[in-house]
C-alpha cells in the first residue's frame, strides 16, 4: 500500500499446541538469532526447525538451514533497491519471492537451488499496479495481490509454482472502495487454507474488508470486518487455521498504541466477523496458527490466543513485522534491524 510504504491467566496445562506438556502458567518466549545484516524483514517463510527464509530491505533474503545459527545471503543478484516484502519457500532449495513498488519494481523471482541462481517471472507491467504480498495453496498454485486499478484488486495466478502467472480477470472481484488497498507490512494480507479458500485482506478505505474465495481465486466476495480503517488502518493479516476458522488482525501503524479493538474472528469462511472478548493492545501487523492457537506480533510486542482469538495475553515486548509456522509447530518471526527469532516453548 502506498500510504504504508516511506490479559488472561493461563492454565495449568499447556494446550497440544504447545506440545501437551504440563507446565503450570507457562509462556512461550522468543529467541533471537542474529543474522548479521540490518535490512528489515517483512517477508518471512518458516520451512522447518531449520530451515527458514527471509526478505526485506536492500534486496536482501537470507535462508539458514541449521535452525538460524547461520545464514547465507541468497537473493536475486543487482536488486539492491528492491525491497522483497514476501517470500514463499518450499523448503530448502525452492522459493518465490516478491517485490513491491508502483510499476515495475513489482517483481517476482523463483530460486531451484536454494538462491544460487534465480529467474526473475514476473515484472508488473502497469504502473498503477502495487503488488503487496503473494501465497500458495501448494507448490504449485498461488496468488499474488496488488492495490486496486480502475476500481477492482488486482490479483496474478500461478499454476506452475510461480514459474509463470496470469492475471484474474477484474470482473472477478467487487469493487473497491475509496482508498481501499493492502498493507505491505507482513506478507500477510493474502492467505489460503485448503486446496481453493483464499482471503484479501485490506484497509485505507471507510471500511476494514476482508475478500474471500472458495473457488481458487476465480471468483471473489467482500465482507466488512470491525477493524478501523484509515488512510494508515485496516486489516494488516488474516490467517485461517481451516477453511472456516479464521483470525484479522491490524490496527493504526501511524498511532501504534491506540486500544483498538484491532482483531476480529470469523466461523464461516469470512463471510462474517465479530469482535472478541479481548484483545492484544495496540497494532499488530503479523498473525500465524500454531495448532489451536494463535500468535499475533507487532512493533509493541507478541501476543498469543489459546482459544481461536477470543482471548489474549502478552508474552514479548520486542518487536517483529510478521510470524510463520509450520504444520509442525515450528515458529519464526522476523522484523526490524535484522530481528529474526525462533519460538521456544
Amino acid at each position: 500500500m502506498r500510504g504504508f510504504r516511506a490479559g488472561l491467566v493461563l492454565i495449568a496445562v499447556l494446550s497440544v499446541a504447545f506440545g501437551g506438556v504440563a507446565a503450570a502458567s507457562s509462556l512461550p518466549s522468543w529467541r533471537v538469532l542474529p543474522t548479521g545484516t540490518t535490512a528489515q524483514f517483512r517477508g518471512l517463510s518458516a520451512v522447518s526447525e531449520r530451515v527458514a527464509w527471509v526478505s526485506g530491505t536492500q534486496g536482501t533474503v537470507l535462508r539458514t538451514v541449521d535452525g538460524g545459527r547461520n545464514w547465507t545471503s541468497a537473493g536475486p543478484p543487482a536488486t539492491g533497491k528492491l525491497e522483497f516484502r514476501d517470500i514463499e519457500a518450499f523448503d530448502a532449495d525452492h522459493a518465490v519471492v516478491l517485490s513491491i513498488g508502483p510499476g515495475a519494481d513489482s517483481r517476482v523471482y523463483r530460486t531451484d537451488d536454494g538462491g544460487k541462481n534465480w529467474r526473475q517471472t514476473f515484472s508488473n507491467p502497469d504502473s498503477a499496479a502495487f503488488y503487496d504480498c503473494l501465497a500458495f495453496f501448494d507448490p504449485w498454485r498461488g496468488l499474488a495481490m496488488s492495490d486496486p486499478v480502475n476500481g477492482k484488486f488486482r490479483v496474478q495466478a500461478t499454476f506452475d509454482g510461480g514459474r509463470s502467472w496470469r492475471q484474474v480477470p477484474d470482473d472477478a472481484f467487487p469493487p473497491a472502495e475509496a482508498g481501499e488497498a493492502g498493507f505491505a507490512a507482513s506478507g500477510q494480507c493474502i492467505a489460503t487454507s485448503g486446496p481453493f479458500d483464499a482471503w484479501l485482506a485490506t484497509g485505507g478505505g471507510p471500511h476494514a474488508r476482508v475478500l474471500h474465495s472458495g473457488d481458487g481465486g476465480r471468483h471473489w466476495a467482500a465482507s466488512v470486518t470491525p477493524l478501523p480503517s484509515s488512510a494508515s488502518a485496516g486489516v494488516f493479516a488474516v490467517a485461517f487455521r481451516t477453511p472456516w476458522q479464521g483470525v484479522a488482525i491490524g490496527g493504526d501503524y501511524a498511532n501504534p498504541t491506540a486500544p483498538g479493538p484491532a482483531v476480529a474472528v470469523s466461523r464461516d469462511s469470512g463471510r462474517s466477523w465479530r469482535t472478541p472478548p479481548e484483545h492484544p493492545a495496540g497494532y499488530r501487523s503479523g498473525l500465524a496458527w500454531r495448532g489451536g492457537t494463535v500468535l499475533a506480533v507487532g512493533p509493541g510486542g507478541s501476543d498469543l490466543s489459546r482459544d481461536g482469538g477470543r482471548h489474549w495475553v502478552s508474552f514479548d515486548t520486542g518487536s517483529f513485522d510478521t510470524v510463520d509456522c509450520t504444520w509442525f509447530g515450528a515458529c519464526w518471526a522476523s522484523g526490524v534491524k535484522g530481528r529474526v527469532a525462533k519460538l521456544v516453548s
